[in-house]
């Protein structure tokens, strides 16, 4: 299933670009030039060109800030595919997890104000919210949940949202879910657990979380087409849809409604919200002259939490702080990163070089590509080297691809029945509902001859088709979906089936269920 961290291709492009490149310069503020700026930018832009032409993405906004100046800000290709109208720099896109850094900004405003602490256990603020041991539950901070050091397992609680379970039941759920390393101990990427930051820090002022992030950064930054809600994106008359490709063709074929992780992947903006966003962190806490943040509170979002890959050759670390990846590359210069994606058709990226004062966000209506990166990337070379140190955009397009391929690797291969498939019981000895406490309970009916499947809140109803004996297959929806997926019954001594495995939810170990009547 969909695990993109949008962490992992970007360590894999920065040890690429490590080897190439190992010299550490020192001044190496000394070598940005407006004018190499826009060198670039016009290489960009023709590279977003003959993205748009070859079928890369339906729409891209790409802008570009420098020295506290906006000084690119243009959209390619359309907003929708098979229509006229065209993607520009009031086009709203959904940004999916490069939320992440827009909300690590919000908090880095509330800890600045002394409203709360990077520290702040979250118990304090949100004492209804468990974590699956005791000792966790009493100790972890926002600081923890920000950078992703739990001990949640890898995107907890993404399969629930899928199911079709609200924020609040979501989270209550995820005191169901075991570890997958002790606490502060292992890096795994969790957008439930990085929202309930959000959502703790926002109780602790006794304001919605979507008020608090207008409030604290969207207002005093003129961001006016910039929100934490599903609704105001869904509304906006100059929106790009979501796409992804249907036999070859960018197709808008879903919705992705995110409201329930919203400050981890819920937003949505334009490029021109964006570089005012990004000349706040590029000024160090400024906009306009003017402290909106603090320096040393937004400096902490900056600041390594966790060591997250090591190249000992050139001994160039990567790291990821408050919401940020960040890198040591380029020559020696800290970058910073994040990138977003739903496989249901949305890519994005935001990059900087704080110590060059620039910046660059690509958003992309289109999934899964490594567009965003691929331009990113390439203008930071054409800006700091005069020209390509290697074909980006490929690089990350086959960086994308794999990962789409590694998701599908972790099912069963089901393209190929078996050739002595043995026949299932009566479809009576199957059906029942089955419980577990993470997921809830699971329905298994016979429906016109057949199995289907029914799951979540609403009850959403799957065919099953028969495989062999007991094991049947359906085809899960939403984000986290990464193809055919198995349901194995384990018959009991009278017959029936005692238990079921349902294989996409079982990866951590938590999709077997127990008979329940």
């Amino acid at each position: 299933m969909p695990r993109f961290a949008c962490f992992t291709w970007t360590m894999a492009l920065v040890l690429g670009w490590c080897t190439q490149n190992a010299a550490a310069a020192d001044g190496a503020g000394d070598r940005v030039s407006r004018e190499r700026v826009q060198a670039a930018i016009a290489k960009i832009e023709k590279l977003a060109e003959q993205t748009i032409k070859s079928n890369g993405a339906p729409g891209i906004a790409i802008t570009v800030v420098h020295q506290d100046e906006v000084i690119y800000s243009k959209g390619f290709g359309v907003r929708e595919a098979g229509k006229p109208e065209l993607v520009d720099a009031d086009t709203v896109f959904q940004i999916a997890s490069m939320s992440k850094p827009l909300t690590s900004t919000v908090l880095a405003r509330m800890v600045g104000d002394g409203e709360v602490g990077w520290d702040d256990r979250i118990a304090d603020h949100d004492p209804g919210f468990v974590m699956y041991e005791p000792y966790v539950t009493h100790e972890v901070r926002l600081r923890d949940m920000l950078c992703h050091r739990s001990g949640l397992p890898d995107h907890a609680g993404d399969l629930l949202e899928d199911m079709g379970y609200t924020k609040d039941e979501i989270l209550h759920r995820l005191r169901y879910q075991p570890p997958s390393s002790s606490f502060r101990a292992g890096y795994a990427y969790t957008n439930f657990g990085f929202s309930e930051a959000g959502y703790a820090a926002a109780k602790a002022v006794d304001a919605d979380w979507n008020a608090v992030a207008a409030d604290r950064l969207f207002k005093p930054l003129g961001m006016n087409s910039t929100s934490y809600q599903f609704a105001d994106y869904d509304k906006a008359k100059n929106r790009a849809k979501i796409h992804v490709l249907v036999d070859g063709k960018w197709t808008p074929k879903y919705t992705r409604q995110p409201d329930a992780q919203a400050p981890a992947g819920g937003a949505s903006s334009t490029i021109k919200d964006l570089a005012q966003w990004m000349r706040l962190h590029l000024a160090e806490g400024k906009f306009n002259g003017k402290e909106v943040i603090k320096a040393d509170a937004l400096a902490e979002t900056h600041t390594p939490q966790f060591v997250t890959g090591f190249t000992p050759a050139e001994g160039r670390i990567g790291g990821y702080g408050l919401g940020w990846n960040v890198n040591d590359e380029r020559d020696g210069r800290i970058t910073l990163n994040h990138s977003g994606e739903f496989s249901l058709g949305v890519r994005s990226q935001v990059a900087l070089i704080p110590i060059e004062e620039l910046g660059i966000t690509v958003l992309s209506n289109g999934a899964p590509t490594g567009v965003p990166e691929g331009i990113s990337q390439s203008f930071f070379d054409y800006v700091l080297d005069g020209e390509l140190q290697r074909d980006w955009m490929t690089l990350a397009n086959q960086k994308f691809e794999q990962m789409t391929q590694d998701d599908q690797d972790q099912l069963a291969d089901y393209s190929h029945p078996p050739s002595d498939r043995a026949a299932p019981l009566n479809l009576k000895s199957y059906a029942g509902n089955y419980q577990n406490d993470l997921y809830g309970v699971i329905e298994i009916a016979e429906k016109q001859g057949g199995l289907v499947l029914r799951s979540g809140p609403q009850l959403n109803e799957f065919k099953l088709r028969h495989w062999d004996r007991d094991l049947f297959t359906y085809e899960p929806t939403g984000e986290s979906a990464a193809g055919t997926a198995g349901v194995m019954f384990t018959i009991g001594p009278e017959g029936t089936a005692e238990r079921v495995s349902v294989e996409n939810l079982n990866l951590n170990g938590q999709g077997v269920f127990e008979k329940a009547d």
